[in-house]
């Protein structure tokens, strides 16, 4: 499949899976805003897609338990996704913790440290 046109399939399915979980999914067992959808990746063959999410708070055990809610609702969110768009066959969907982001923040928290502590040897 063209590249371009993969590019464009991520994205539309990374902001409709993300407007599932946050608009139509109710009686979460958690705070959906705290769930971000980074990125999606779909295969050559469109049948499967990686969702990579980031769980900006609790704990590694939470944020697991958060991962596996989402992976055991992967085929309603699926369905309610197909429903708003036009796509002959939808992917199977697959969550991933995706740790950029909180590994930007403990750069950025490094880099403020180390800043500061120039300041005061000057």
């Amino acid at each position: 499949m063209d590249k371009r046109r993969t590019d464009r399939l991520n994205s539309l399915l990374k902001e409709v899976i993300s407007e599932v979980i946050h608009c139509d999914l109710h009686h979460l067992p958690f705070n959906s805003d705290h769930v971000t959808i980074m990125r999606v990746e779909v295969t050559a063959d469109l049948s499967y897609a990686k969702v990579f999410v980031s769980i900006l708070v609790g704990t590694d055990s939470q944020k697991q338990a958060i991962l596996h809610t989402l992976q055991g609702l992967a085929g309603k969110i699926a369905v309610l996704s197909s429903k708003k768009m036009v796509i002959r066959f939808f992917p199977e969907l697959t969550f991933v913790i995706d740790s950029d982001l909180e590994k930007q923040l403990h750069m950025q928290e490094l880099l403020e440290k180390i800043a500061k502590e120039r300041e005061a040897r000057s």
